[in-house]
């Protein structure tokens, strides 16, 4: 009998080490803030579902997509959860690589803002849950704009800002007139100069899905860019993305920034920012067109079609991008520190209206960006600060470095995007999108 009851025991055990290897999740995520905090938040999870443990992948974003696009595309597996754009969500979807976000009503579907929900829906069913979402706008000194005699308006031209940051710009006192993204990438410079060229009235490709980078707008757009950045920018812009211009603002040494409305709650919050109680913020600056001049992207949680732990993935899906996370968010960091860009229900609240003075602007620039009139020619594409297409990673990838090395003076600008017309020209014929 002894023996039956020992077998039994070993039994259960065993079960029940299966049982826990079965439930971990294993979540590949970026290295931005407010995926450290959902890391952080990991007990409370952890707490309210014991059979489901988490495992963080957490990369800087140009390794996070490779590794999950490699993932995905060789069935590799090795993520349960995967953090991705809305460029990924719709060419993913279509391809069956990940499956449907299993919505209930106490999830409120119906809350999600409507350009966001749209871009991660295909053919009515939501394909990647939005984490937080953003658009692009100015943050800017308003003490520095004083001094300036300089009143901002509701939506500045570029040359506006120029003339502003010629005035801000006093590199002895470690403050620069303006910090830009220059670090080569799809989603790294690419994605603000993508919107840079959209307002001077370019494009990435023509009906006939033919490159137009070696054009008058383009050319008018990145030597504006490069001049900028040589006469008001930090030393070093070329290698400077999102994370590293965060911490310049943050230092105080920037005058002005034109970047994701998700940097506001950071560059407002006491606690990480010098200059918090001195930022002011309005939307992205225009040149020729206000189309496309601010993005819209958002980080959103999908599960891979190959995962083998669907039911565990769809129940943290659900939690890391509902109200009561939200709630929970604000309750341990507070309402300045809540993911932002997703929920009609945030921007309502009026705890969240009382701390984040960004909120207007930021609701402001996600709702006037239209993923399918981002430019002034008619485009065939899908996307404001990307195209829609798999084939534009591998071209916003080589184009992102010729920018860099034009802004760093290693080519001239005319070299620059002579060579990635070229690269594009090749990329899209190859692809069999014009002969």
């Amino acid at each position: 009998m002894k023996r039956f009851v020992q077998a039994g025991l070993v039994a259960a055990l065993a079960v029940a080490g299966l049982a826990h290897a079965a439930t971990e999740l294993v979540i590949a995520t970026v290295n931005n803030g407010h995926m450290i905090e959902m890391q952080k938040l990991t007990p409370f999870f952890e707490k309210a579902y014991p059979d489901i443990k988490l495992k963080w992948v957490v990369l800087e974003e140009g390794t996070l997509r490779q590794r999950v696009t490699t993932d995905i595309a060789t069935k590799g597996g090795q993520f349960d959860v995967m953090t991705i754009g809305l460029y990924e969500a719709p060419i993913w979807s279509k391809k069956g690589w990940l499956q449907p976000i299993a919505t209930d009503a106490a999830y409120d579907v119906d809350d999600l803002l409507p350009a966001i929900r749209a871009g991660l829906s295909n053919e009515g069913k939501l394909y990647a849950a939005p984490f937080y979402g953003e658009s692009s706008m100015l943050m800017y000194r308003k003490d520095l704009a004083d001094k300036a005699g300089f009143k901002m308006p509701a939506q500045p031209t570029w040359t506006q800002v120029k003339d502003l940051a010629a005035k801000m710009h006093d590199p002895k006192a470690g403050v620069y007139g303006m910090c830009l993204r220059g670090k080569p990438g799809w989603g790294d410079n690419m994605a603000f100069l993508t919107t840079l060229v959209n307002t001077y009235g370019g494009q990435w490709f023509d009906m006939g899905w033919k490159p137009q980078i070696d054009t008058k707008p383009w050319k008018d757009a990145i030597s504006f860019y490069v001049d900028l950045m040589k006469n008001y920018g930090p030393p070093g812009a070329s290698a400077n993305s999102f994370n590293e211009n965060l911490a310049l603002f943050n230092e105080g040494k920037c005058g002005m920034w034109v970047d994701a409305t998700i940097a506001a709650s950071f560059i407002s919050d006491p606690k990480q920012s010098k200059v918090a109680d001195k930022v002011a913020f309005a939307q992205a600056p225009v040149a020729v067109t206000p189309k496309g001049a601010n993005w819209l992207w958002t980080w959103n949680l999908a599960i891979p079609s190959s995962s083998t732990k669907a039911a565990a993935a769809q129940t943290f899906v659900k939690w890391a991008t509902s109200k009561d996370y939200i709630q929970l968010v604000a309750k341990e960091q507070g309402w300045a520190m809540v993911p932002t860009g997703t929920r009609k229900s945030t921007y309502a609240n009026p705890e969240f209206q009382k701390v984040a003075k960004f909120a207007e602007e930021e609701k402001k620039a996600i709702d006037s960006a239209n993923l399918t009139d981002s430019t002034l020619p008619k485009s065939p594409y899908v996307g404001v600060q990307y195209a829609a297409i798999p084939e534009f990673q591998a071209i916003g990838v080589a184009v992102g470095q010729q920018m860099s090395a034009a802004l760093s003076g290693k080519v001239t600008v005319d070299q620059a995007l002579k060579t990635s017309q070229t690269a594009a020209e090749r990329e899209m014929k190859k692809a069999g999108y014009y002969k």
